[in-house]
Formats: structure tokens, sequence, C-alpha cells
């Protein structure tokens, strides 16, 4: 079994080995830009979905039942 200072070691080497992947790819600000766009458009979503909800509830409460 590895010791604790060898399985930070290793992590290290991972993570820094991460580090230079990411930074050599030509594509990491398109990563970027998509999840903001993607956020974006959930926030937009789910703002109609609570408007449309609203309506709908404001409108079943005017029905007069009696």
């Amino acid at each position: 079994m590895l010791d604790v200072k060898t399985l930070a070691r290793l992590l290290r080497a991972h993570l820094a080995e991460v580090r230079r992947h990411a930074r050599t790819r030509g594509d990491a600000g398109y990563t970027t830009e998509t999840v903001l766009i993607t956020a974006l458009l959930v926030i937009l979503a789910l703002s109609v979905v609570g408007i449309i909800v609203a309506k709908v509830t404001a409108k079943a409460k005017a029905i007069d039942l009696g």
C-alpha cells in the first residue's frame, strides 16, 4: 500500500500533467464560452417557466366556481 507522501507526489504529478495538457489545447476558451451560454439559457428558461406558472395560477384563481 502507498503511503501519504507517495500519494501526494503522484497527485501533484497528475495535476501538473492535466494543467499542462489544458494549456496546450487551443479550444480552452471555447469550453468556457459554452458553459456561460448554457448557464444563461438555463436562467432564461427558468424565468419563462416562472412567468408562465404565475399567469396560469392567476387565471386559475380567477375562476368562479360558485
